[in-house]
């Protein structure tokens, strides 16, 4: 799938968290500036979050609670061990209640568990190309809902 700029990056970090109806857990892979923090913007902005949506690189983990789930969006470009992990409590906000949005996911190979859906986003001529993999059934229901087939 093809990402034209920044808002429309936005649209579909929108349109993403809007087809979730609980939590789960979506990484987000792709080199610096391909727009994986500009996505999990559009997807807290959608909710109501107007202000201090910033990449956790340094806190590793920002918490957003809502009214139907809370949103963990992790940056972990700055990991030194995927072990920190542990330190960070990284299990307790794998239940139903909360979706991880998991930047740099690769850093944490071994750690992270069982992923909803994965996103690889590339650098395009024309903008962002994005690749979806889903990788359970609720991630294959995501891409249903947002009339995606799987882009591996």
């Amino acid at each position: 799938m093809l990402i034209r700029d920044e808002a429309a990056m936005r649209d579909f970090g929108a349109g993403l968290i809007g087809a979730c109806e609980h939590g789960g857990v979506i990484t987000l892979s792709g080199e610096l500036g391909t727009g994986k923090t500009t996505l999990v913007r559009g997807a807290l902005q959608s909710l109501g979050v107007d202000s201090g949506v910033r990449s956790p690189t340094y806190t590793l983990v920002e918490y957003y609670p809502f009214d139907h789930f809370a949103v963990a969006h992790f940056d972990l470009y700055r990991l030194a061990d995927a072990e920190e992990l542990e330190y960070l409590g990284y299990r307790d906000y794998l239940n139903p209640q909360t979706l991880c949005l998991i930047e740099w996911p690769q850093r944490a190979v071994g750690y992270l568990g069982a992923t909803d859906l994965a996103i690889e986003l590339d650098y395009d001529p024309q903008g962002r190309r994005l690749t979806l993999a889903a990788e359970s059934d609720w991630g294959r229901q995501l891409q249903s809902r947002l009339g995606l087939a799987d882009s591996r």
